[in-house]
């Protein structure tokens, strides 16, 4: 076999192989994260029935206090640590509920990535069809044009997936505010 049918064979060996393991990796990442938000989704929601059935227990043991408290038994001091107390309480409450919105911001990070996911998937399909269109025994200008016309098709994919995906995460910590990612 002479070199130029040698490197049309091995460059399209080169880019099938590249295009067939690249999608099969991202079938498994793209498996790993569905599992991930089905895990995120049950935690969360098993986390926020507990947050609201403490919250409703908590209360519940307030109104007995308050009753104790109404009753004249328990002294002015004793009832002003209960009230700091009591506040104390629901700020954190509030605070952990609040926390519970993280599933939001890592649903859309998970999305996100499935979408650069099925950008990736399109530039190895182009690496796949480039594979299939290289002849074992053409010329080399052939193939450098081939090539050439392959690598501004994977620029372009890449600037069209880069600005669909251009906005950036503002928010580092749940409690800083408003929450904007995108």
């Amino acid at each position: 076999m002479s070199k130029k049918k040698l490197l049309g064979s091995q460059v399209k060996q080169l880019l099938s192989g590249v295009s067939d393991h690249g999608n099969a990796h991202l079938l498994e990442v793209e498996t790993d994260l569905a599992q991930t938000t089905i895990l995120l989704g049950e935690a969360i929601e098993k986390l926020g029935v507990s947050f609201m059935a403490l919250h409703a227990a908590i209360s519940s043991e307030q109104e007995e206090i308050n009753l104790i408290v109404s009753s004249g038994g328990v002294s002015d001091e004793s009832v002003l640590r209960l009230k700091v107390i009591q506040e104390d309480i629901s700020k954190h409450i509030s605070s952990a509920v609040t926390s519970l919105q993280f599933q939001d911001l890592t649903s859309q990070l998970i999305s996100r990535t499935l979408q650069r996911c099925e950008g990736l998937r399109e530039v190895l399909g182009t690496l796949g069809v480039l594979g299939n269109d290289i002849e074992h025994d053409g010329e080399a200008d052939e193939l450098t044009a081939l090539l050439r016309e392959t690598n501004l098709r994977l620029e372009k994919q890449s600037a069209d997936l880069k600005n669909l995906l251009r906005k950036a995460v503002h928010q580092k910590h749940l409690d800083s505010g408003d929450i904007e990612l995108f």
